[in-house]
């Protein structure tokens, strides 16, 4: 699966990111698509990220 585009009933909001799409359910329930990609910011790399600090 390459992207989730779910609507689900009662849906009340909906975050996409790099790793995980949120689907937020009558503002109680959670559900979560979790992809198996890793974001550079997740992992602790040998050198510091010439980029991380850029705005």
């Amino acid at each position: 699966m390459l992207e989730s585009a779910f609507k689900f009933p009662n849906q009340t909001a909906f975050y996409k990111g790099k790793v995980r799409d949120v689907y937020t359910i009558e503002d109680k329930w959670m559900v979560m698509f979790v992809s198996d990609r890793i974001s550079a910011f997740d992992v602790v790399l040998p050198a510091r990220s010439p980029t991380k600090d850029r705005c």
